[in-house]
């Protein structure tokens, strides 16, 4: 690569380490961004429990796959807690996002300030199928007003 080919050819030799410089700033900016602090089970069956790790948020959470173990996480023992806050705080300066479960203990744990996340589904309410006490007297009435009118239709067309 010669006289800055790598980035149109009209830099010159600096104009190539400019743009080598912004190739790797915006690499790490994209890196930074997929970044994800989350938790990973790590305990056995039945017993759970949790790392908080820094990962690549395109890792499945049990693929085992992480950059950094930011603490960790015990339920059973009380809701034992332990993070390194100082590189968590790192890592979200630099732009990586936190999920849910590990954003409200971070809450809790005063390394973030801030409000609890909603993390539980969303429920969804189907329509009744079953129609209520007024509906169903609504549709009575129009039953005996339909009988009525046939009634008379048929009276008519006899006579």
């Amino acid at each position: 690569i010669r006289n800055g080919s790598y980035c149109g050819g009209f830099l010159g030799r600096c104009g190539y380490l400019l743009c080598i410089r912004l190739t790797i700033f915006m690499t790490f900016v994209s890196i930074a961004a997929m970044l994800m602090i989350r938790l990973q089970r790590v305990g056995r069956k039945n017993i759970p429990t949790f790392r908080v790790v820094l990962t690549d948020r395109r890792n499945s959470t049990k693929s085992g796959k992480f950059l950094e173990v930011l603490g960790n996480y015990d339920p059973r023992q009380k809701g034992e807690k332990k993070f390194n806050a100082e590189r968590i705080k790192h890592w979200l300066s630099v732009g990586a996002k936190t999920s849910g479960t590990v954003h409200n203990l971070l809450v809790d744990e005063k390394v973030v300030e801030g409000k609890k996340m909603d993390v539980l589904p969303k429920k969804t309410v189907g329509k009744k199928t079953e129609t209520g006490p007024e509906t169903a007297t609504a549709q009575e009435k129009k039953g005996a007003e339909m009988a009525a009118q046939v009634t008379k239709e048929t009276a008519v067309t006899k006579s």
